[in-house]
């Protein structure tokens, strides 16, 4: 599913032994859905200083208006949306990857070749909107969970054929390879 297709249906694979490029196959966040309240959240505010600005009791200033607004817009709506924006899912040739992080940056790996098993987990709520929760474990490292992944029915198959093609590449790639004997002269 991920190399080009010939046209009898297999897959192009390198000739044995040779490297075999990483390829990116898909790269993505977990589903945009958790993004809903602080977008509305920012819709509010923005009517409610726009309503009030210049209409406030005495006491008050529209510099605190304005101050108060960007608070609640940098806690409540902007750093919510870093967070989802910093934490990637990269599915590629050989490995998954998970980064995460605003300001030190951690990274997660998992490679396709030592095999792993895939757990799905649906909530309603997922199932409503076509996502799902990974959970990837070759039995020696901690889980590697892909969070709330939209799409995660073909994630899933992406993945499973992604750990039988470099199975198989790497068992051929194990076999000896002896070059024909050289003809005496």
């Amino acid at each position: 599913m991920s190399q080009p297709m010939t046209y009898g249906g297999r897959p192009l694979t390198p000739a044995p032994g040779a490297p075999t490029p990483e390829l990116r196959i898909a790269r993505f966040r977990s589903h945009a859905r958790r993004l809903v309240w602080p977008a509305l959240l920012l819709i509010a505010v923005a009517g409610a200083v726009g309503f009030f600005f210049g209409n406030l009791p005495a006491p008050f200033h529209d510099w605190m208006l304005v101050a108060a607004a960007c608070l609640i817009v940098f806690f409540l709506v902007l750093l919510p949306f870093l967070s989802w924006w910093s934490h990637t899912y990269t599915v590629t040739t050989r490995r998954v990857i998970e980064r995460k992080g605003m300001l030190a940056a951690k990274q997660r790996e998992l490679a396709h070749v030592r095999g792993y098993t895939i757990q799905v987990r649906r909530g309603p709520v997922q199932r409503l909107w076509g996502a799902g929760t990974l959970v990837l474990s070759n039995g020696v490292d901690g889980p590697l969970r892909l969070v709330n992944i939209p799409s995660a029915a073909l994630v899933h198959e992406v993945l499973v054929d992604q750990v039988e093609v470099s199975q198989i590449l790497a068992h051929r790639d194990a076999q000896a390879f002896t070059p024909p004997p050289l003809p005496s002269a």
